[in-house]
């Protein structure tokens, strides 16, 4: 008498079935990936993610052969849809306030990062660094330096800012983050607003200091 195994072992013969079966295992190891790190930080194993997405451990370890694997296309994808929205925050002509852009850009990206720890550790720590991840960090970073070079063209830029105070200012946040209490509250939004304050330009301005400066 056949069994499931038999009847899948005949599906691999013939191909098709198997590989349907195989995509929906994929996508599910995914998705239970992702909520799995979001929730549990990059500690969580592949026996977390096998065991959220209600499958065998060995079906994991056939897809992803380690965590590493499967963080780098978890937050190959987590990364993608932030470059997304640092593409959108650009803009198909370059026009408008490059200004409010560059800071919609950093509010929808924290917003994500907020709900997300296993993405916070990632900023913080950048121990995932896969092709998928590092092709995003480039975009976002390339998007996020043209919108400050825009902002400065525009007047609407503090002075001696640039393009590699972006992860800084993220980090900053991502630091109040991770306070005592934080969660759910949302107060981070309160202390990127007196950053953003900082970065824009006023009237009467002194220079930024800059390692130079440094005692």
């Amino acid at each position: 008498m056949g069994s499931q195994s038999e009847a899948g072992e005949a599906a691999a013969a013939g191909g098709r079935p198997l590989r349907r079966d195989a995509e929906l295992n994929r996508r599910r190891i995914l998705r239970a990936g992702r909520e799995v790190f979001a929730a549990r930080g990059l500690r969580a194993t592949l026996n977390d993610v096998a065991h959220h997405a209600g499958l065998g451990v060995g079906t994991v370890y056939r897809k992803y052969p380690d965590k590493q694997a499967l963080a780098e296309a978890v937050f190959g994808e987590e990364l993608d849809e932030i470059a997304a929205m640092a593409r959108e925050a650009r803009g198909p002509r370059g026009e408008g306030d490059a200004f409010g852009a560059l800071a919609e850009f950093l509010e929808r990206a924290l917003a994500r990062a907020a709900d997300n720890r296993g993405l916070r550790e990632l900023m913080r720590q950048g121990a995932v660094e896969g092709i998928g991840p590092l092709r995003a960090r480039q975009e976002i970073a390339a998007h996020c330096a043209h919108l400050v070079a825009r902002a400065h063209a525009e007047g609407t830029l503090r002075a001696g800012v640039t393009e590699d105070d972006i992860a800084p200012i993220a980090a900053m946040i991502d630091a109040v983050l991770s306070l005592p209490g934080e969660q759910p509250s949302g107060t981070w939004r309160r202390y990127l607003a007196i950053v953003l304050d900082g970065l824009r330009a006023q009237p009467g301005q002194g220079p930024l200091p800059g390692p130079e400066d440094a005692a």
